[in-house]
């Protein structure tokens, strides 16, 4: 299984949150505060795989043989969909799992409320994401998660991510909350509108969102996007310059 670090470069996943909209498409986004890693830039919600990320029994829908080719590596890819299910619900609340074989439904407000309750126990460390799931008979729902690419930082970044990212819709009866002590700031956004926002130099991006952006403004509803994910049509040709990105 790949080490969770290698000198300088961690292991990470995104996602790419989805949903239709009038007039289109839109994709959820947070901007990251003005320190840390990456500071102001505008991304797509994710983080870094813990050593807590595989449990492969707690995931629906895909087993690590699969998960594993096709991030194109030995052993342990299931941990990328089980980190982005946990980083979407810690940064962003929505939860990405099943509930008895069923998506999980958040319309009730006394279970609303009991999962927020949950997510600030996983914020202040006090239950980890696997607790969790056990507690809920929750399962990671790998079938609602696509995978879509892969990008490492350049050599000359102090600090280096190996990253996965995913594309999912949103689920419904959930709502976004952004986590204030991570993001400065959250929208939906039509992805032109967001390299609009790029170009008029109003929003700092990095060309791994930027790409993707590209990649979703082609697509008008997210039946459409999945789709195209699914079947690879999303694959740009790697050329020269890409692989230096």
């Amino acid at each position: 299984m790949q080490p969770l670090q290698r000198g300088n470069i961690r292991l990470a996943a995104t996602v790419m949150l989805v949903r239709d909209a009038p007039g289109g498409l839109e994709v959820y986004m947070v901007q990251r505060p003005g320190k840390g890693d990456f500071p102001d830039l505008h991304v797509f919600p994710g983080g870094k795989v813990d050593e807590d990320d595989w449990v492969p029994e707690l995931c629906f829908g895909l087993d690590d043989d699969e998960a594993s080719t096709r991030l194109g590596i030995e052993r342990g890819g299931l941990r990328y969909w089980t980190a982005v299910a946990r980083e979407c619900f810690e940064e962003c609340g929505v939860l990405l799992a099943h509930q008895h074989g069923r998506a999980l439904d958040f319309a009730a407000p006394e279970v609303s409320d009991k999962f927020s309750r949950y997510r600030e126990q996983l914020l202040a460390n006090e239950i980890n994401f696997s607790q969790l799931c056990l507690a809920e008979n929750l399962h990671v729902a790998c079938d609602r998660l696509a995978y879509f690419s892969h990008w490492l930082t350049p050599e000359m970044a102090p600090r280096r991510f190996d990253t996965r990212f995913f594309l999912a819709a949103m689920p419904p009866h959930q709502d976004t909350l952004a986590h204030t002590d991570e993001t400065a700031d959250d929208q939906w956004e039509k992805p032109e509108e967001a390299l609009a926002k790029f170009h008029a130099d109003e929003w700092l991006m990095i060309d791994p969102t930027l790409r993707s952006l590209e990649t979703l403004s082609q697509w008008q509803t997210v039946e459409q996007a999945l789709a195209g994910v699914k079947q690879g049509d999303h694959l740009m040709p790697l050329t020269p310059e890409l692989n230096r990105q």
